[in-house]
């Protein structure tokens, strides 16, 4: 194979006349003249019994010696069976993932946890139940993480820093910490997907964390919120009564529907229609609408908190705080149960001597149905709105069973009210 037929002046002779034609230098390299101040360098090869060409760029940036210098290349990947179009193409690319991977690392640098993790909350912002949902995973991060390692690049956050986070709340705050771990890995593998950082996530519990922090089963044990013995109901809701204030018909009012604090306080008018309460599944724990019989009792408190309402909107919350567009707090009912504490001379408090709390009186409800109702334990849990964990048994149960909860509610009513009665007998006590 003859090669090297050019020389340095016919070169530039060509490209001076610009004549179009393509000259062989022989071993596969061509000049292309295209016509004046266009031409380019070509490399021409049979590799599998096809033809292919090649350019090598223009004869302008490429000498005659250059050119031969990679037509020399070529030739020899032809010769090994690689075919120099494909062996370029896997180098460009390899050349661009370098670079992509360069510029990531480079902004990764500058993307700290914080921003990392504020950028997720925003990202994931419509799945938040509510705006509490959303602080609470701000909150939590704040005061646990970003303490720690908030100013630490995302690509270089480590087990170590996970630990130096968790430990010190990991047997003192079991739940807290539990959430706190949680998160941490949700902005991680976040950011993995931003490509922001790469390699296994330090936060993952399982085969991980699992065996370098104790079990949470194993060394926390379940807190229950305190709750009044329900035969002290009728004399409770009695001292209730004559609470004032907005916090106190709000707490009867839960109570009455046995309901949590978040879904009565944030309620409006315009989920009330006769004697049905419809709560949206946003404000739901559960993430579905839930319907509530109300009884007489319920309506009664209806009835006296209508005249403080501010606006004919039907969207106007039904227990509003001092602003009418903003909902009492959680701890406005917790203050009402603590005033009637120190103004009764009697401490409303559960069998272990602590005082109540709001939540609590959902538990008092559950102890009251196994007491004192027939109803099957389905019909309790449907009028507590909890999940069947069961996937199976959730998939036959798709009815409220609303008119046998009609009935128990209308019972916890009378029970909670002194004009009622407030004298049920306890089935379990009966059957002694």
């Amino acid at each position: 194979m003859k090669t090297n037929k050019l020389t340095a002046v016919a070169v530039t002779n060509l490209l001076k006349y610009g004549i179009k034609a393509r000259t062989g230098d022989g071993g596969g390299l061509w000049l292309d003249v295209r016509d004046k101040g266009r031409s380019a360098w070509v490399f021409r090869y049979t590799l599998r019994s096809k033809s292919h060409e090649v350019g090598l760029g223009s004869s302008r940036d490429i000498s005659l010696a250059d050119a031969r210098a990679i037509a020399a290349t070529y030739r020899t990947q032809v010769a090994k069976g690689v075919d120099p179009l494909e062996q370029r193409s896997a180098e460009v690319a390899a050349r661009e993932a370098q670079e992509r991977a360069a510029a990531a690392a480079a902004l990764a640098e500058k993307i700290t946890f914080k921003v990392a993790a504020e950028a997720r909350i925003e990202a994931k912002e419509a799945e938040y139940r509510n705006a509490k949902h959303r602080q609470q995973w701000r909150s939590t991060l704040e005061a646990y993480a970003y303490t720690v390692f908030g100013d630490k690049p995302i690509s270089d956050i480590s087990r170590d820093d996970v630990l130096r986070a968790l430990q010190p709340i990991w047997l003192t705050k079991a739940e807290t910490a539990s959430r706190v771990r949680q998160r941490i890995e949700v902005v991680l593998d976040y950011a993995a997907s931003r490509n922001w950082r790469s390699g296994a996530n330090p936060a993952v519990w399982r085969g991980n964390l699992a065996h370098l922090l104790p079990s949470k089963k194993k060394t926390s044990s379940v807190r229950h919120h305190p709750a009044l013995p329900w035969d002290q109901m009728p004399g409770f809701m009695e001292a209730l009564k004559a609470s004032d204030g907005m916090g106190a018909l709000a707490l009867r009012f839960a109570i009455l529907t046995a309901s949590r604090s978040g879904e009565v306080r944030g309620a409006s008018w315009h989920e009330v229609s006769g004697d049905e309460w419809t709560i949206p599944a946003g404000r739901m724990k559960a993430g579905r609408a839930h319907r509530v019989p109300l009884s007489s009792e319920a309506l009664e408190v209806l009835a006296q908190v209508r005249p403080f309402r501010g606006s004919n909107d039907p969207s106007a919350l039904i227990f509003p705080s001092g602003k009418a567009s903003r909902p009492l707090s959680d701890m406005t009912l917790a203050a009402v149960i603590k005033r009637m504490n120190k103004a009764n001379g009697v401490l409303w408090v559960d069998v272990n001597g602590t005082p109540v709390v709001p939540h609590g009186f959902r538990s008092t409800f559950r102890d009251w149905c196994a007491d004192n109702r027939p109803e099957r334990s389905e019909v309790v849990h449907k009028a507590l709105s909890h999940s069947i964990q069961n996937q199976t048994e959730a998939a036959y149960r798709r009815g409220d069973l609303f008119d046998r909860r009609v009935t128990l509610m209308d019972a916890w009513a009378a029970h909670c009210s002194p004009e009622r009665g407030g004298n049920t007998v306890s089935i379990r006590k009966s059957r002694r």
